[in-house]
């Protein structure tokens, strides 16, 4: 199944291009690196939703923290430390 998971910024790379900015963002504890360029408004410790490594929209936290314990509470959140097929 594939979900829009939250996930906070912790790192920003390539700001200064906005189709290539990119960043790194925490899931729980499981570390992406995810395409920023759909939320330009986005910065450091900011929550995002993300699909297929897309950011998609900024959330608040307290959404953020509700979705992540959801999914924690029906397990899905162990599928983002799971390798992608070959």
């Amino acid at each position: 199944m594939c979900l829009a998971v939250p996930g906070q910024v912790l790192s920003i790379t390539d700001e200064t291009d906005e189709l290539r900015r990119s960043g790194r963002v925490s899931f729980g504890g499981v570390v992406k690196e995810v395409n920023l360029a759909y939320v330009p408004e986005a910065r450091v410790g900011d929550y995002v939703v993300v699909h297929v490594g897309f950011a998609l929209s900024v959330v608040d936290e307290e959404e953020a923290r509700q979705t992540l314990d959801y999914l924690r509470q029906i397990d899905e959140l162990g599928e983002l430390g799971a390798p992608g097929p070959a």
